[in-house]
């Protein structure tokens, strides 16, 4: 028995306390589920640490201010192409993600970013 509650205090001491839940836009869910595995582990691991709180810098993240104040892509290089997920931690609902994307150009298209603004706006105003 004290083995058991040994192993469970070691247990609870693993699982941090204070993370911050992901709300996902339906349409950026849809996307990230047709990026290829290593690209969706590799982005679950940022979007794990965006959860705890850390601040993220680049490579892996970048401010993206043209968007919203406050809104940072996460970024992962795959096999197949540039993956970008957009997300924004300033809420009080958690963590938003709100848009994702295969990146094809240097600069980030303008409609990909109407889209992002449209679909924060979605999630803020719900």
């Amino acid at each position: 028995m004290t083995d058991r509650v040994g192993l469970l205090r070691y247990v609870s001491n693993l699982i941090p306390l204070n993370v911050q839940p992901i709300v996902f836009h339906p349409k950026a869910r849809d996307a990230i589920r047709r990026f290829p595995k290593n690209v969706r582990i590799r982005l679950g691991r940022g979007l794990f640490r965006l959860q705890l709180g850390e601040q993220i810098g680049m490579p892996n993240s970048r401010p993206m201010p043209a968007v919203a104040s406050g809104v940072s892509e996460l970024r992962v290089k795959g096999e197949d192409g540039i993956f970008r997920v957009f997300y924004y931690t300033a809420s009080p609902l958690g963590v938003l993600v709100f848009h994702a994307f295969v990146k094809k150009t240097q600069r980030t298209p303008p409609l990909e970013m109407e889209f992002a603004r449209k679909r924060l706006k979605e999630l803020l105003d719900a």
